[in-house]
């Protein structure tokens, strides 16, 4: 009788920082990747000292750690998407680059998901040193960047309109940009993905805003997206089931202390019939 081949999942490889507080860095991106059905690859370029509302120091990883430790995996593992958070400051940020363009040298096509992550939510800094001069190289290798509104206007200073912003964006890079809007005042969340090549947005998606704060919504719907494109998602539909899913995370959030919720980032299995049937006896 022969035995079965295990399934295999296609693989993430990850670059961000550990929270201690588990609602954002590393174990969110583990998590929202697993979800999905594909496997993340963890490699921690920061230890952070923070809890779910604030973040009060950064203490980098050494720069050939980190390299040590991404060959070693790509050495033997198929690599399907790269996701970035934190780099600590720029010479982990250039080192990460480096290898990535290597990788995409051998890949044509590669996917990196780079949430463009310059403080925390409170606005505390997650860098050593200038958080923009330090995502610069990242920049140059995503094919993908995820901004909130205030990430786009600290990303391109000299404009004040999102429309040139953005444009900016496009014009420099050959990344996709999903900007978030959750940092609006609007009553729902209006996110809208421009895509490389085109300098008007390609579809706007708007979703109810849920009451209370959230500590890892952005990494969430990153690494999310991240895992549905190593499971082979075309772009478009890679970014409304990330959405979907980030969605439903929040809306299940729970709490580990006063201030910031942690989203619950897990599948949402459908009741059986018999479980269905138990609910139903007990009304």
């Amino acid at each position: 009788m022969s035995r079965l081949s295990p399934p295999q999942r296609p693989c993430v490889l990850v670059f961000a920082g550990h929270d201690p507080s588990g609602g954002a860095g590393i174990q969110a991106d583990i998590e929202a990747i697993a979800a999905q059905g594909a496997h993340a690859l963890p490699v921690i370029t920061a230890l952070t000292v923070q809890d779910n509302d604030h973040a009060y120091a950064v203490h980098a990883v050494d720069a050939q750690i980190i390299l040590q430790q991404a060959m070693t995996l790509v050495a033997k593992i198929p690599v399907s998407v790269i996701k970035l958070g934190i780099v600590a400051h720029k010479k982990n940020a250039t080192a990460i680059a480096s290898f990535i363009q290597k990788m995409q040298t051998r890949q044509p096509g590669l996917h990196v998901v780079l949430d463009t992550v310059l403080g925390s939510g409170h606005g505390d800094a997650l860098s050593l040193d200038d958080a923009v001069e330090a995502i610069q190289p990242l920049l140059n290798v995503a094919t993908l960047m995820t901004p909130n509104l205030p990430e786009l206007a600290r990303l391109v200073p000299q404009h004040k309109d999102i429309a040139a912003q953005v444009g900016a964006l496009l014009q420099q890079y050959r990344a996709d940009v999903l900007l978030k809007g959750g940092h609006a005042a609007a009553t729902t969340v209006d996110n809208v993905w421009y895509q490389r090549g085109h300098f008007q947005m390609s579809r706007t998606w708007s979703w109810p805003r849920f009451a209370g704060e959230f500590h890892g919504s952005g990494c969430t719907l990153a690494a999310a997206l991240a895992g549905q494109l190593a499971c082979g998602t075309l772009m478009e539909d890679a970014i409304d089931q990330a959405q979907i899913f980030t969605q439903q995370s929040l809306q299940r959030a729970y709490a580990i202390a006063a201030g910031q919720l942690i989203p619950l980032r897990e599948v949402q299995r459908p009741r059986t019939a018999t479980i269905q049937k138990k609910l139903q006896e007990k009304k």
